[in-house]
């Protein structure tokens, strides 16, 4: 496929955005070449600049399960625009879709809306430490939370104790509150809070991991995290920017049956568009502004047409059970095709699969950041580009998860594992 119109795009695009792109991970850098730049998309298809048509698993990197311009979103999205496209005043949708999203998902009774997943996070983890009285968190190597500087962390010589900051501007006042365990690792979690006794307010995770590959929790990972928070007065926070009514109505709480004490939200609850949530109990949620000490504010919060959008998304999500199962069943085709394809090749591989999440990797188990990592990168750059050449567009990093949405057809499935049966004969 040629992209010449998508290369002189982005070769402008650098002269006034840095590195052309308003997110790094659309610059290709993980994978070569030139970004595709989208013209508009639908259904399970995207059309680029060039004129080329392409099968989508990122989904906009998750909320669009039910395909792109989805036609009710849209027509609430454009009759909400007629009202109105920003008051900074409250609006009854926001009670609307709050009390649906209470109703949907397990353990919560109040719900404060944001405008981004990252932004749902700190908040999330400025609500724990308000709570608690504690000011250090856990997090995992290998989620990813958001860009906010207590998640931007990696391990220190005494990772124990402290981490270190891995992004310029972030202090290490800031990364001393941050400790860095490993996924699906419970040992080093016990270390952290037997080396910060009584310090620790919470240990944010993303249940099911999306940004090192998806990476499902072994057997009494997560189990054992709530035990953990139980005897030691931590809250247990759920990152499900990429789970959250994806992987089930309830999300990965329902799905996997744990227990979270504040779960956050981005992507579906908007419908694609700019939104993200925080969730918990009463007596956390009562510790927020107006009600309590613990300060959040946004003026865009609760904006009407990420309300209008979402609402209606999520009001087909809880009268159409059936989809979650759709997207499994489409999803588990797929890994078997992909099985079959890879299967009759000497490439070593793993695929990670859960409810609609899965990703290729090119190594053996992977079950956290150490065994992702240790991926061949130089052979998912050529499946990366070898499968684009055959029409399908795949996250463009070996450390995303590939995400399906339903308005994929079995037709557009069976192309893709035929697209990967003759991209892999060439790896």
């Amino acid at each position: 496929m040629l992209y010449k119109r998508s290369s002189a795009l982005f070769a402008e695009a650098k002269n006034y955005i840095p590195g052309g792109v308003n997110s790094p991970v659309r610059a290709f850098n993980a994978v070569g070449g030139d970004p595709i730049f989208v013209k508009q998309a639908k259904g399970a298809y995207l059309y680029d600049e060039d004129g080329n048509k392409l099968i989508d698993y990122i989904a906009s990197w998750g909320p669009m399960i039910l395909g792109h311009a989805f036609q009710p979103v849209v027509n609430a999205v454009i009759e909400k625009t007629t009202l109105g496209t920003s008051f900074g005043m409250p609006t009854l949708i926001e009670t609307e879709i709050a009390k649906l999203a209470v109703s949907m998902v397990p353990n919560v009774d109040k719900v404060r809306f944001v405008n981004s997943g990252t932004e749902a996070c700190m908040s999330a983890v400025r609500l724990a430490r308000g709570y608690t009285g504690k000011d250090k968190i856990i997090k995992f190597a290998g989620c990813y939370h958001g860009h906010s500087d207590s998640f931007l962390i990696q391990a220190g010589s005494g990772a124990v104790t402290f981490g270190s900051p891995n992004s310029p501007g972030v202090t290490q006042g800031t990364a001393k509150d941050t400790l860095l365990a490993n996924y699906n690792d419970l040992k080093s979690v016990e270390d952290l809070i037997q080396a910060n006794k009584n310090e620790i307010a919470a240990i944010i995770i993303e249940p099911v991991a999306g940004n090192m590959g998806c990476i499902v929790p072994q057997k009494g990972f997560l189990e054992g995290l709530r035990s953990l928070c139980d005897a030691n007065n931590m809250l247990l926070i759920f990152d499900e920017v990429m789970t959250g009514f994806r992987l089930a109505q309830g999300g990965a709480q329902e799905l996997l049956g744990i227990k979270a004490d504040i779960v956050t939200f981005g992507k579906v609850i908007g419908g694609g568009l700019p939104v993200g949530a925080f969730a918990a109990r009463n007596e956390i949620m009562e510790h927020l502004a107006p009600l309590g000490p613990v300060y959040q504010a946004g003026t865009l919060s609760g904006n009407p047409l990420a309300m209008a959008a979402g609402l209606t998304m999520l009001q087909y999500l809880n009268q159409h059970e059936e989809v979650f199962k759709s997207l499994a069943d489409k999803t588990s085709y797929l890994h078997q095709g992909l099985e079959k394809a890879f299967e009759e090749t000497n490439i070593t591989y793993t695929i990670n699969k859960l409810g609609s999440m899965i990703s290729v990797h090119f190594t053996d188990e992977v079950y956290d950041f150490e065994t992702s990592a240790k991926g061949n990168n130089e052979t998912f750059k050529k499946f990366f580009h070898g499968m684009l050449n055959e029409g399908i567009y795949l996250p463009p990093s070996a450390f995303e998860s590939w995400f399906l949405n339903d308005a994929l057809t079995y037709e557009d499935l069976d192309k893709t594992i035929e697209a990967a049966s003759k991209v892999v004969k060439t790896l």
